[in-house]
């Protein structure tokens, strides 16, 4: 039980570790295109504002949904291996 709290906590903090640096790093590269996009459109209106319309936009878009399946992976292929380790 106690190898069982150990796999769950330190494979928490991991995943987070990974989810935050996920996160940061597609965000990161969306403001880029963003800037590029509101050059190449000959800078209409404010920088500030087109892009950040654009991260609001990408907030609630599915890409920034998919990157929390560095949760759900991980824990569906270890849960299916110890499936099929101990009871098939």
């Amino acid at each position: 039980m106690a190898a069982l709290l150990k796999l769950v906590v330190f494979g928490g903090i991991i995943l987070t570790v990974i989810y935050i640096a996920l996160s940061i790093y597609s965000r990161r590269v969306r403001r880029g295109k963003l800037e590029a996009e509101w050059l190449a459109a000959g800078k209409p209106g404010s920088e500030d504002a087109f892009v950040e319309a654009g991260l609001k936009e990408y907030d609630s878009s599915l890409r920034r949904k998919l990157i929390l399946g560095v949760y759900v992976v991980p824990v569906v292929t270890v849960s299916a291996i110890v499936y099929f380790t101990n009871f098939n």
